[in-house]
């Protein structure tokens, strides 16, 4: 098995390590949001919520939550983009 951060310096690998968690877990959430109402993505739920589908409450605030979920998601990609571009 290769070791992935045999030639990381040791706070590199906490910060990508720390990095590669949130985004697993920034995914997972917002797939559990979205697959509640099956959906595959924001715009579909949202649609759903203006054509009365599903309830506007509590469902615009999942929308919103999933929403924020994927932006936060491309935040911390960049941040982790930017790790492994100097970290090394």
């Amino acid at each position: 098995m290769t070791q992935f951060f045999y030639n990381v310096p040791s706070e590199a690998a906490k910060q990508i390590e720390s990095l590669s968690r949130l985004l697993y877990d920034l995914r997972e959430d917002r797939k559990t949001i979205l697959a509640n109402y099956r959906a595959d993505d924001e715009a579909a739920l949202l649609a759903m919520i203006a054509e009365g589908k599903v309830g506007e409450h509590p469902a615009y605030e999942h929308y919103l939550s999933a929403k924020t979920l994927l932006e936060t998601r491309e935040v911390i990609r960049e941040q982790l983009r930017e790790v492994l571009a100097t970290g090394f």
